[in-house]
């Protein structure tokens, strides 16, 4: 077994996922904005280290992907982000794509760059202690989208940046991302995403990247945010499954859904859901930002120094979420305006 399979398995340790902590700067300036909070290198380190200091990291938490920013800044224990992240046994990642820009002959369609000098900074962030990274493609739905000029620019640009991950001793993530944007049907992403991941594995293989080191990060089969055919859990999970069933060759080790839009407990419960139905020999788990983070980011802004109550909320989100990968979340609704999630066996309650 090859040491990138080693890494791609410990990151998806059954009952961990991936936590998505590479906003960049303009990203994470708007989150801190929304709960008036200013946008400064210490604030976001705060947050950031308040979280990577959690119980929960030694549990439900494989891995951490990280921004250029903070895979650079030292810890209030004068550890390095890297070092505090190892410490808790999870495994130190980057994002290492520079941004999706308009297609040339199809400017309202993006391709994902940053291909120029990546096995240079590859080689600096793995003194750091980067050991997996993340480049992200993606594709919109529409009537003429995405275009064949789209599934296959961003399908070759994973794989080149795949192929140069891995001979740098690192576990690429490969994030082809079907968004929500839109009014198409759960089935109108079901052909799309099949379409994008079959392309993407195409190229992977084409460049011989070995399936055994990498870690796919799909969306889940969804209506568009602005359709009027609402799919239920049951869809989405079986929608999901039927995908990745029909387009992920075997050597791959799993996948960690992107949450993309989701609330939290929506997030959480179709995980759950495609778990209760997986009938194949792959780990799925989640790779989540906002879908982790949102209600901690809020509790930080109320008192940053509370950190007890801020790794509470933190904590019970990423176990809600470490259970859904094994199947045993449930859903409870109160009289209360929003629902409060538990666990069948282990976990309490509270909300």
């Amino acid at each position: 077994m090859s040491e990138l399979n080693n890494i791609a398995l410990k990151i998806l340790s059954h009952g961990k996922g991936i936590l998505a902590a590479d906003e960049s700067t303009g990203t994470m300036t708007k989150r801190l904005s929304a709960v008036n909070v200013q946008s400064t290198p210490e604030n976001r380190l705060l947050f950031r280290e308040t979280l990577f200091s959690s119980e929960s990291m030694k549990t439900c938490i494989g891995g951490v992907i990280l921004y250029d920013e903070t895979i650079k800044q030292n810890s209030s224990s004068k550890k390095t982000i890297p070092e505090l992240i190892s410490s808790s046994g999870a495994v130190p990642g980057i994002k290492v794509d520079t941004g999706a820009k308009s297609m040339a002959n199809s400017p309202d369609e993006k391709i994902t760059e940053g291909l120029d000098g990546l096995g240079e900074r590859l080689k600096d962030y793995y003194k750091l202690g980067a050991r997996f990274t993340k480049w992200r493609g993606i594709y919109v739905i529409s009537k003429n989208y995405p275009s064949k000029l789209s599934i296959d620019a961003n399908a070759n640009a994973l794989a080149k940046y795949s192929s140069i991950v891995q001979e740098n001793g690192m576990v690429p993530i490969v994030e082809p991302e079907v968004l929500m944007d839109g009014d198409h049907t759960a089935e109108d992403c079901l052909n799309k995403t099949s379409e994008v991941i079959k392309k993407c594995f195409e190229e992977l293989i084409q460049h011989k990247v070995s399936l055994e080191g990498i870690i796919l990060k799909p969306n889940m089969i969804l209506p568009g945010a602005s359709c009027n055919q609402k799919a239920s859990t049951e869809e989405i999970a079986s929608k999901t499954l039927d995908c990745l069933k029909k387009t992920m060759p075997k050597e791959v080790p799993g996948v960690a859904f992107l949450s993309g839009g989701q609330s939290e407990i929506e997030a959480t419960k179709n995980l759950n859901a495609i778990n209760k139905i997986n009938d194949t020999n792959f780990n799925f788990t989640f790779s989540y930002g906002r879908a982790l983070q949102q209600s901690a980011l809020k509790t930080w802004a109320k008192s940053m120094k509370d950190v007890k109550s801020i790794q509470k909320v933190f904590d019970h989100r990423a176990k809600m979420n470490g259970a859904s990968t094994e199947a045993k979340w449930d859903c409870l609704l109160y009289t209360s305006p929003s629902p409060r999630d538990r666990t069948r066996s282990r976990m309490p309650s509270s909300a």
